[in-house]
């Protein structure tokens, strides 16, 4: 076979993938909202100084109040740090259910999140109650497909927030933080954004065997792309 340079391609580097589920509903209006923009470019700021040469961080916004939105689609976070994001803006219900659907259709579309990637993280953040039929689009979130496997962590908004519910996302407490007011947030997006990355410098585990411990040790997540050659649709 005669040598043809073009063959011989670096390799790219594997994404991490973070999707902010973002409640904008008429309750977060005011302080609540601009606190929320303020911790999500915090955390951007902090995901690009985590980033490691070998790794690259893209970021998703979803944003659910009057409307379910597409806020920001993947997007590398160098790129988020140079151009910013648009502000959010309060207003009407809180449909959960319908943000989480919009998410778990992101996950599960290959060409969107790939099987190399690592695990994705997704982060649920709400000061309320929904409002709308979320126990179906849920269940299937943290349930099946390929959904099932990412990073869940979730974020309570003060004493309305519904925290049964955001512990049935994260199906583990110690993934749910508690803002008592919304200047809160940025430190819980730091620490979520350590917790996320640092999983990105694990080793890859043995079949079957659990990831290693993030930053808290009550907070252990398997970020590998360990696959299992039954099921193509592991990450």
């Amino acid at each position: 076979m005669a040598f043809n340079p073009n063959n011989y391609k670096a390799p790219e580097p594997r994404k991490l993938q973070v999707i902010l589920v973002l409640d904008v509903s008429g309750s977060m209006s005011g302080d609540k909202i601009d606190s929320l923009y303020d911790a999500t470019t915090d955390m951007i700021e902090s995901f690009a100084a985590a980033q490691a040469k070998e790794q690259s961080i893209d970021v998703a916004i979803i944003t659910f109040g009057s409307s379910v939105e597409l806020h920001t689609p993947y997007t590398a976070v160098k790129d988020l740090q140079n151009r910013g994001i648009s502000r959010f803006h309060a207003d009407g219900m809180t449909p959960m259910g319908t943000a989480l659907r919009m998410a778990k259709d992101m996950i599960e579309d290959k060409d969107l999140t790939p099987s190399r990637s690592y695990r994705p993280a997704v982060v649920l953040v709400s000061d309320g109650e929904p409002n709308d039929e979320w126990k179906g689009p849920m269940n299937a979130f943290i349930s099946s497909g390929r959904s099932m496997k990412c990073q869940r962590f979730a974020v309570a908004i003060g004493n309305d927030a519904d925290r049964d519910v955001l512990e049935q996302f994260t199906q583990n407490k110690d993934a749910v933080f508690f803002a008592e007011d919304a200047k809160d947030l940025s430190e819980h997006f730091k620490t979520i954004t350590m917790t996320a990355t640092s999983c990105t410098e694990l080793s890859q585990p043995a079949q079957g065997s659990p990831g290693g411990t993030a930053v808290s040790s009550s907070l252990k997540f398997d970020n590998s792309t360990a696959s299992d050659p039954d099921d193509d649709d592991l990450y």
